[in-house]
Parts: C-alpha cells; structure tokens; sequence
C-alpha cells in the first residue's frame, strides 16, 4: 500500500548483495544516512532461510538501535527475480538465496520487526542504486538519467519524467548470449583464467594485477590488462545502441567494477564521445538511498507523531 504522509522522514532502509546486507536509517527530506546507523553484515546466501532472515533482522536491528529516532516505514533493495509489488522471493538458479524461493518476505520481517507489512517496501536493487544517484548523487539535476551497476550481475534503471525504473538490459541478447554473461564478474573471473592459468577470486585482485610494472609480473600483468580492454570493448559495444535510444542527459556507472575504472572508462568515454559519462558518488549508500526514496518525501510537523514506529522488539 502506498504511504502518501509519512509521520517522520526516518526510513529504515536495507541492500541486499550476494553476501552481506547493508542497512541504515535514512532521512528522505535531505537524502541522507543518518550518522552511526550504517550496519554490513555478511552472511551466506547459500544457507538456510532462518540462518539469511536471522541475520537480516539483525542488521535492520542494530541501524534502529544506533539511530534513536523514530521510523516510519522500511525500503529493501533487492536482487531479482522478485516479485517487488508483493514480497515474494522467485530467486533461483544463482547460486544464492534459494532457500527464500517462494517465501513471503514481506511478511516474515513484518512479524520478526513488529511491523505493519504496509509499511515495508522493495525496490529492484540497479534501480534503487540508480534512483540513490539521482536523488543525492552523481544523476542528481539531470531531467534523464540512464545508469548501470557493475558488479556480480549486470544492472541497469532509467531516471525520466521524475520515474525511476529498472531497466534489465542485463537480459539482453548479446554476443552468443546475454549481456549479463558479458558484463559481469564472473566474465573477467572466467576469462583471466582462460587467458593465465590462474585463478582470481574477484575484478580487485585483476586490478592489483593490472597495476603492477611489466618487470614485476610481465606475463599476468598483461594478461589482465587485455581483459580490463576486452571488457571496455564489450561495454562500449552494448551500450551503443540503448544510449542512441534513450539519448540520456548523462550516463551513471556504479558498482563494484566500477572501482577499477581507471581500466577502461578513457576507452569508453572516448567510444561514446557524445554521451556524457560520470562515476556514481554514493558507493554503497545510492541503493539505501534510493529504497528510503520509495516513501513519499514531505516536510514533517514536529507535532505530527501518530503513526511513529518507536521501536522495533
């Protein structure tokens, strides 16, 4: 249900990665975190669901306790598939978060917090993140808004007519498959080990390599060079035509892989010359961000208290 008045402008807000929840109290008439309310948890996702929902609670928990204000409503970012309307979790098939297959999320936090379900809302994680950069970040005062996250999926959302939506061009068809297999972690995993040999176990560890001198470690330095250039080819090559498409303002990039930039953003921004191409700002505070932005922002009454949620048991 839609929540048009909102008694404070405390969201308690929640990201959920592939291994770890990130949670937090955000102000929505500034778009900020509230300072000390920032809480990362690591979890496995290959777990059971009481194990997963368990340490959920507990973030969302602690971000309550190091706050001390009082809440009005709960926005998750969530990794898809996920049914974001109702709260069910459809993800399987990714190696995480099967044991939630089918299960109402929203009502299991709802009964664990003490909270009315209508007051819990998830939002597509990309266009979370996305929609966090355009309230406070790298999209902010842009009328169009076109944004990826790099990382262990491909995401990408839309900011247009004051609308944040998920795009999923990671679904696309690209090369022999989809672009997500393309654009993803597991693409430089995979390739660097056809290319070496060696085994890497994320895009930090290429770009360590990346950065060492010839005379350090010619042959894997190298090697992990030309990845970071494939994937500034693949990159480019993809975006091309829903950039000409959608002809956006500007053109945010977020997300873990976009740490080590530095290995292929001159080439794009060179490739896509006329698009105008910016780094988001908020790093993991854009998905928080942008999931306390579901709720409706307006100017709080200090006397206007009646529906505050002042503690979660």
């Amino acid at each position: 249900m839609q929540i048009n008045q909102l008694p404070t402008p405390y969201i308690l807000t929640a990201d959920i990665g592939g291994s770890h929840i990130t949670t937090a109290v955000c102000n929505i008439n500034t778009n900020t975190i509230i300072p000390n309310s920032l809480i990362r948890i690591e979890l496995s996702s290959k777990g059971f669901a009481d194990s997963i929902l368990n340490s959920w609670y507990n973030g969302l928990r602690q971000s309550i306790e190091k706050a001390k204000l009082p809440i009005s409503g709960l926005g998750i970012a969530m990794p898809g598939p996920f049914d974001y309307e109702n709260g069910i979790s459809y993800i399987t098939g990714l190696n995480k978060y099967e044991a939630l297959y089918g299960m109402d999320i929203r009502q299991c936090i709802a009964e664990a917090l003490g909270l009315d379900p209508s007051v819990i809302k998830f939002r597509n994680d990309a266009e979370a993140t996305i929609a966090g950069e355009v309230l406070a970040g790298a999209g902010k005062g842009f009328k169009t808004v076109m944004g990826v996250t790099l990382g262990t999926g491909f995401g990408s959302a839309l900011f247009r007519d004051n609308i944040t939506r998920d795009l999923n061009l990671g679904s696309a068809p690209f090369k022999d498959s989809i672009a997500d297999d393309h654009l993803s972690t597991r693409w430089f995993l995979r390739n660097y080990s056809e290319a070496s040999g060696i085994a890497i176990v994320g895009v930090k560890e290429l770009a360590l390599l990346a950065e060492k001198s010839p005379d350090e470690n010619k042959i894997f330095s190298e090697a992990a060079r030309q990845i970071f250039k494939g994937f500034a080819v693949n990159l480019t090559d993809f975006l091309s035509k829903p950039l000409q498409q959608i002809n956006p303002d500007v053109l945010v990039i977020c997300g873990n892989i976009a740490k080590a930039s530095r290995f292929f953003l001159p080439y794009l921004k060179k490739q896509l010359n006329s698009t105008n191409i910016q780094l988001g700002l908020l790093g993991e505070s854009a998905a928080l961000i942008g999931a306390a932005g579901l709720f409706e922002s307006i100017q709080i009454s200090p006397s206007d208290n009646s529906q505050i949620i002042t503690s979660i048991i």
